[in-house]
């Protein structure tokens, strides 16, 4: 049963949906699906009635499909009413996304609060300074695409350190120069893509540097290993909590001080469609501030699982849709789920498991300075092979390196083709 607040914040977000039905209305791309869903009225079954849209929806006719007559992006960009950005790439081709000036940190804000802790931390510090180390290949708003100086890579409170798609081929001389410009703008806090966060985690401890201005670290871009976490931990000494969304939806879930990953009711409205035994399915959004490009029933192509507890529903993000593997019994295993088998283990930096058409699987990884004893990582692939149902056992390989997919963004469960 659901506490009060709960209760009231789920009936808020209903009424929302149904006051969103007549400018969804004048939106070329919803008003025929809303005419042969036959909805006539602002209600929730009407709503539940529409079908699902991705990305080939939103590109097809870009912008057309959102602007209701009479708008025009030009005209929008000229009174400085919309920004345009893009999206990484992570699932399909770069998508432009257009929400009004001002609405990407709002929104972030809204979220980054559900933490009590962060949210103390901006209430001592109202202009934050943040330093973000990310892949180069992210959208443009967030990820500096080419060599910029370090005045081209400040927006207001935020340094952006990083240009490297690759953080494990980065020289000495470009991570002690990201060190310096980071202790120079002491920032409050981190804003890291997992991987390189654990990179540069890795080059500090190695020489022994510090940030005394750090409060905690946020993790996001991508999905979150217990490996990186571990890493940032260590090496920095303050928390480490995953903020979860994308450039189209916003933030949708942030982590609170109990490791709960909270909904950002004003953002948007969350489903789960083809949710399996264990309850993990599709994670569907419709988002509720976006005025300029409302996305309705949108398949983000994460899965996701939905806690309901009597203080308040949260949330366990399983990794990208596209990146579970199957189990030799037919069934799905997420992202997440392989994850939890390397909790317990030490000297992995970080990890690509790979999985053939036959479910036969390899684990590649970077070692965390010397990589773990054979023990432990047999200890790790037994694990991963119960979890599987591996007809085979799962062979190790330690690599200097490992490389992201084309959008800049590592994935640590994949299914492969064999190649004959």
């Amino acid at each position: 049963m659901l506490a009060a607040p709960e209760i009231i914040r789920e009936t808020r977000q209903l009424a929302q949906l149904e006051g969103l039905f007549p400018r969804w209305r004048a939106i070329p791309l919803y008003r025929d699906a809303l005419a042969r869903a036959n909805c006539r009225h602002a209600d929730f079954d009407c709503f539940q009635r529409l079908p699902l849209i991705a990305k080939p929806e939103m590109r097809n006719d870009f912008p057309r499909n959102f602007l209701p007559a009479g708008q025009t992006i030009e005209m929008l960009l000229e009174k400085n009413l919309i920004e345009l950005e893009h999206t990484s790439g992570t699932s399909a081709e770069r998508l432009p996304v257009i929400f009004a000036r001002g609405w990407w940190n709002a929104q972030e804000e809204r979220a980054l609060r559900l933490n009590a802790f962060v949210g103390k931390i901006f209430d001592e510090f109202p202009n934050a300074h943040r330093a973000t180390i990310t892949s180069p290949a992210c959208n443009g708003l967030t990820c500096p695409t080419v060599w910029m100086s370090r005045e081209q890579r400040t927006f207001e409170n935020a340094l952006f350190v990083n240009l490297a798609r690759i953080p494990f081929l980065l020289a000495e001389a470009e991570l002690a120069h990201m060190a310096a410009e980071i202790a120079g703008w002491s920032p409050q806090f981190l804003d890291v893509d997992p991987v390189h966060g654990a990179r540069f985690a890795l080059y500090c401890e190695q020489h022994g540097i510090k940030f005394p201005s750090l409060k905690f670290i946020l993790c996001s871009y991508e999905f979150t290993s217990v490996v990186h976490r571990k890493i940032l931990a260590r090496v920095f000494g303050v928390p480490a909590f995953n903020l979860y969304g994308s450039t189209e939806t916003g933030h949708l879930l942030m982590e609170n001080e109990r490791g709960e990953m909270k909904p950002s009711y004003d953002t948007a409205f969350l489903e789960i469609v083809d949710a399996d035994a264990c309850g993990v399915g599709e994670l569907v959004v419709t988002t509720l501030t976006n005025d300029y490009m409302p996305l309705l029933r949108y398949r983000i192509g994460d899965l996701v699982e939905k806690h309901a507890r009597p203080y308040g529903n949260h949330f366990t993000v399983h990794g990208r849709a596209r990146d579970a593997l199957t189990a030799h019994d037919g069934r799905r295993v997420t992202t997440w789920r392989v994850d939890q088998c390397f909790t317990e283990i030490n000297g992995i930096a970080h990890y690509e498991l790979r999985q053939n058409e036959n479910c036969d699987c390899v684990l590649r990884f970077v070692p965390d300075g010397a990589a773990p004893k054979e023990k432990e990582l047999r200890r790790v692939t037994s694990q991963l092979e119960a979890l599987l149902k591996c007809s085979a056992e799962i062979k190790t390989e330690a690599m200097p390196v490992l490389v992201p997919a084309a959008s800049g963004k590592f994935r640590l469960t994949s299914r492969v083709q064999t190649q004959t």
